[in-house]
């Protein structure tokens, strides 16, 4: 992973780096290895991620169809005056 510095301009550097880490998954892995995990609490994680996934699919998929309402974007419940 590279990030170029423009400018002497570190800061946003530090950002851009952090976004593609965390598009990446760096943090969320280093966060899982730090200790050990049982392999039963490996199991239940996993698990859980795997339905979870699922049922935002399928969330997705009833909204696309019209079977849920479209959550509204918060520019929608702004008005301008």
């Amino acid at each position: 992973m590279e990030v170029s510095v423009r400018d002497n301009n570190v800061e946003q550097a530090l950002r851009v780096l952090k976004k593609k880490m965390q598009r990446e998954g760096v943090f969320r892995e280093v966060k899982l290895r730090n200790c050990y995990e049982k392999p039963s609490e490996r199991k239940a994680r996993e698990n859980s991620e795997c339905i979870r996934r699922t049922r935002k699919l399928a969330r997705k998929t009833a909204m696309r169809e019209g079977l849920i309402p479209m959550k509204k974007k918060d520019d929608d419940k702004r008005k301008s005056y």
